[in-house]
């Protein structure tokens, strides 16, 4: 099922919801501007924002004793209104101020006053210079982080890195009993570069406000999130219908699913191949020919030499094989460049190939991916060696399939993009959505968080990371299950979505089932077809 990039542009602007768009801090306050000019204020939407922070608060810990540090800016605002409507509620709430003036006309909106006025106790930190009333007050139940807000990106130092480093000290001693509820995120989180001040304190909660930010998704800033609630503040869903950067959620991966109907048959759910594989490295074939039948593909084929046939087969007997020639390459058998004309041939009535897991990066593999590129593939996912094998072709973005998905980790796509790794992990959100403009092809940059670009200008977040993953293997599952997708006709940039979903999705179950460590590639299997039933169910 191809689709134009202008249609599946169109399409994803009408399908992805305005609470999953990941915005910029500049973006952020163009929003509210925009927001404020069309008569929703600042005033409204600092009100609403406070309002939303106290029952999250509340619907996770109920009337708990809470003390709320509220910063100089619109965040310690959040925050103050935060505490009053906490304290409407029942909850036990005292207010920490770190350079907020206390004067009545310089009190923003009257937040302050109105506490005072409830008689909510409010100490400023000027007047606590050993911070003895603060790690007195520190006894209770749940922290609000209301100090600075998503614009702030200067280093956290004097008396504020000593409130934080009271938090975080009190935290630690008190774990699990104090509860650090951030707004909108943690104090120290760069919310645009994810960069983390070493005093910043990693909040149970963050509670952000329209849009999650650029910085809660990269690490290490990503690391200190905790759950990440997006609050609704009454912002025209409309103004950011032109952001093109958007958080993957089981919604959204259960609408791109392919329907099972009864009267279905084998047919319907297209036939994948998969030229993977060689003598030093079976395992790779087997995961990426099982993954591919566990994704809900009509037709499996592992196009493979006769060493890897013998292995796979013997204990895999659902897919079809077709037999490639093999040549030596000292190192064990590889796939012949011969081969390619075999693959070719045996490709029609087939919707999708995946290409590269496991194949060896070799003279003759270079070959054989280097003719098999001339020829007319269907819509083709390439991965591990296939990906190496194409960074030492000349002028290789020219010979890419017009459906196509490059699958590479941040060490291959440095030799794609000739960059050192460094920049590649500095800037994946950037190189991944460029590369894929230039390449014209969907790029999934693997690692925490994954993300998936379009050459439109679309990129996806994948928000899910678990050592449960970092093992071999995992990434030739990745690369069946996203061929199989292909298969069943999603276009690539959406195959390369809910693949990326599922596959994590598995490796959280498997973590929660076996444990972080000891969890093997071939573990991902059996939990493949159940993640899928379980977003076709919740979408009844």
């Amino acid at each position: 099922m191809s689709r134009s990039s202008v249609n599946m542009r169109t399409d994803l602007a009408a399908e992805v919801a305005a609470r999953n768009r990941i915005v910029s801090v500049a973006e952020m306050q163009t929003l509210e501007r925009q927001a404020d000019a069309g008569g929703h204020s600042y005033v409204t939407m600092m009100e609403i924002a406070g309002r939303r922070v106290a029952e999250a608060i509340l619907a996770r810990y109920g009337r708990a004793s809470c003390l709320v540090l509220a910063g100089p800016g619109n965040n310690g605002g959040d925050g103050l209104v935060c505490a009053r409507y906490l304290h409407e509620a029942g909850a036990a709430v005292q207010v920490y101020l770190w350079k907020r003036p206390t004067d009545a006309e310089r009190d923003y909106a009257g937040h302050l006053g109105r506490l005072v006025e409830l008689g909510v106790p409010a100490i400023h930190a000027d007047d606590d210079l050993d911070l003895s009333l603060l790690r007195d007050r520190l006894r209770c139940t749940v922290v609000v982080d209301a100090l600075l807000g998503t614009g702030a990106n200067r280093p956290v130092s004097g008396q504020l890195a000593d409130i934080l480093d009271s938090v975080r000290a009190a935290q630690q001693a008190a774990k699990p009993g104090l509860h650090v509820v951030a707004v909108d995120c943690a104090s120290g989180l760069n919310c645009d570069s994810g960069a983390l001040d070493p005093h910043a304190v990693a909040p149970d909660v963050t509670v952000t406000f329209a849009h999650a930010k650029t910085g809660h998704y990269l690490f290490p800033g990503a690391g200190a999130v905790g759950e990440l609630i997006v609050a609704d503040i009454g912002i025209d869903p409309e103004l950011v219908q032109d952001a093109r950067t958007f958080v993957l959620d089981a919604d959204l991966i259960g609408g791109w699913l392919p329907e099972r109907k009864a009267d279905s048959h084998k047919g319907t759910f297209g036939r994948v191949m998969l030229a993977v594989g060689s003598e030093r490295f079976p395992g790779a074939a087997y995961l990426a020919c099982a993954a591919a039948g566990r994704s809900g593909a009509g037709l499996v084929t592992g196009a493979l030499i006769r060493p890897v046939w013998a292995l796979v087969a013997s204990t895999l007997p659902e897919p079809t094989y077709v037999l490639l020639p093999a040549q030596e390459d000292g190192g064990g058998a590889v796939i012949a460049p011969d081969a390619a004309a075999v693959v070719a041939s045996a490709l029609a009535g087939y919707k999708a190939l995946v290409l590269g897991c496991g194949t060896g990066n070799t003279p003759a593999t270079r070959s054989f991916v280097a003719e098999l590129l001339a020829a007319e593939l269907p819509a083709t996912l390439i991965d591990a060696d296939g990906l190496n094998c194409l960074a030492q072709l000349e002028a290789w973005p020219q010979r890419l399939p017009a459906q196509c998905v490059l699958t590479p980790h941040p060490a291959e796509m440095a030799r794609l993009c000739g960059l050192p790794v460094d920049e590649i992990l500095e800037r994946r959100w950037d190189v991944a959505r460029t590369m894929a403009a230039a390449w014209q092809c969907t790029v999934l940059l693997k690692g925490p968080y994954t993300v998936i670009a379009e050459p439109g200008g679309w990129l996806a977040v994948l928000p899910i990371a678990t050592a449960a993953l970092a093992t071999a293997g995992t990434g030739d599952v990745l690369a069946g299950l996203i061929g199989g997708l292909l298969a069943q006709g999603l276009d690539p940039f959406r195959a390369a979505c809910a693949g990326a979903w599922l596959h994590g999705t598995a490796g959280l179950r498997c973590a929660e089932r076996m444990g972080q460590a000891g969890v093997v590639a071939s573990d991902l299997l059996p939990e493949l077809p159940i993640v899928q039933d379980v977003l076709r169910r919740e979408g009844l």
